[in-house]
């Protein structure tokens, strides 16, 4: 027992058990209603099915899969032994979004938070990234959005990395979930926000331009963390592609840069270490070079911006981006961030006919190296790249590693 009340004593966020709810129209408890031991308690959407070999839940209204939920609240607060239910809302209702929590579902009001940027390049996540996020967010609430997937990051964040007073999870099913009060109230109140891998042209088309991605730049302002894998990383920079008409790989993009899967889009969120930035995910894994460097070729032929580089992170690979742009890379899997910058607009680039550039300066990140973003500056590179496009190939010009 004694062990049990110094680990409590130690975290201020010590949880006794978890909550997970996946339906829409249930709101986010707050402090009054809470109750100091919560059931594990797990709402099904009507699309959903019990593992196999397990009893299938029948199924109910959503009223009556309230009432069970908020008596399941008052049975937990009577003191009775925490129990399990599994219940589903009518089969004709379709959610706008579904939501988990697991933690506190007060307030945590963390004493500090801090700006901060992760850029995770997918195919897996960084546990010191992710600790460092946390720190970032200063302990408190972190809510997860995405359009697709599940509830993958409850258990990771919540148990894994630890140290958080909550974790929750919101996904997105269509737009109208953008406008919802109840969403926005939780993003409203986050102290760190992170966006999932998936399709990053759902995140354009539900997310730009509405309360959402309003809520989000707020979240900014506010001095807390953002951060984004894969697909979430797509949509961080000042520019990013958006894969509206389906993605493209890099022979294809070298091709023709003006292919119509070539979708480039500018200022969704308005990170101030990211302007000029145009960010790219499973970087080397997927052979992205060629492609980032047809989307810069693009961008630099019809802006001409003063600020333009692209950013490529490889698979179980982060960049950690502090307030005023330093940066460094945490990896699981000996991998690299990539800074792409043009030294010269194309030299040929027209719809139909393949890009032709040159010297385009390529710099590997690696965990001994420090990036300034706001120079576009790196120190100790891991590896340095210049090369070259025509004719739908890349060449290098030169290539050295250390």
């Amino acid at each position: 027992m004694s062990a049990q009340l110094d680990s409590e004593a130690a975290n201020p966020h010590f949880k006794n058990a978890t909550t997970k709810v996946v339906i829409t129209k249930i709101p986010r408890l707050r402090p009054s209603q809470s109750v100091p031991f919560l059931p594990r308690f797990r709402l099904l959407s009507s699309n959903e099915h019990a593992p196999s070999g397990a009893r299938q839940p029948r199924t109910v209204p959503c009223a009556l899969t309230q009432a069970l939920f908020t008596a399941g609240l008052a049975f937990a607060a009577s003191g009775a032994p925490a129990f399990a239910a599994t219940a589903t809302p009518a089969p004709q209702a379709t959610a706008a979004y579904e939501y988990w929590l697991s933690g506190n579902p007060a307030d945590a009001a963390p004493p500090k938070t801090r700006a901060g940027l992760l850029l995770s390049g997918g195919g897996g996540d960084v546990t010191a990234a992710w600790k460092w996020f946390v720190a970032c967010a200063g302990g408190g609430d972190i809510v997860v959005l995405r359009a697709s997937g599940g509830d993958g990051y409850q258990s990771y964040l919540f148990e894994k990395i630890g140290g958080v007073d909550s974790v929750e999870t919101i996904k997105f099913n269509d737009a109208s979930a953008a406008h919802d009060p109840r969403v926005l109230e939780i993003i409203a109140r986050a102290d760190g926000i992170f966006l999932a891998g998936g399709d990053q042209s759902r995140y354009v088309k539900f997310w730009k331009g509405s309360p959402v991605g309003a809520a989000l730049n707020a979240h900014l302002r506010a001095g807390k963390p953002l951060g984004g894998s894969s697909a979430g990383l797509a949509v961080l920079g000042q520019y990013y592609f958006s894969a509206l008409e389906d993605s493209i790989t890099s022979d294809a993009a070298l091709l023709d840069p003006f292919d119509r899967r070539i979708t480039i889009g500018r200022d969704f969120i308005a990170a101030p270490e990211l302007v000029g930035v145009l960010t790219d995910s499973h970087f080397m894994a997927r052979q992205r070079l060629g492609r980032l460097i047809a989307f810069l070729g693009r961008v630099a032929h019809e802006e001409k911006p003063a600020r333009l580089v692209g950013l490529g992170i490889d698979e179980g690979t982060a960049l950690c981006v502090e307030p005023g742009g330093l940066a460094r890379v945490f990896t699981e899997k000996n991998g690299l961030a990539w800074l792409v910058a043009l030294s010269q607009l194309p030299e040929r680039i027209a719809p139909g006919q393949p890009l032709h550039i040159q010297a385009v300066r390529v710099t590997g990140i690696g965990p001994d190296s420090s990036l300034d973003l706001a120079k576009f500056d790196v120190a100790r590179p891991a590896a340095l790249r210049t090369v070259a496009a025509a004719d739908s190939k890349l060449r290098d010009s030169r290539e050295s590693t250390k």
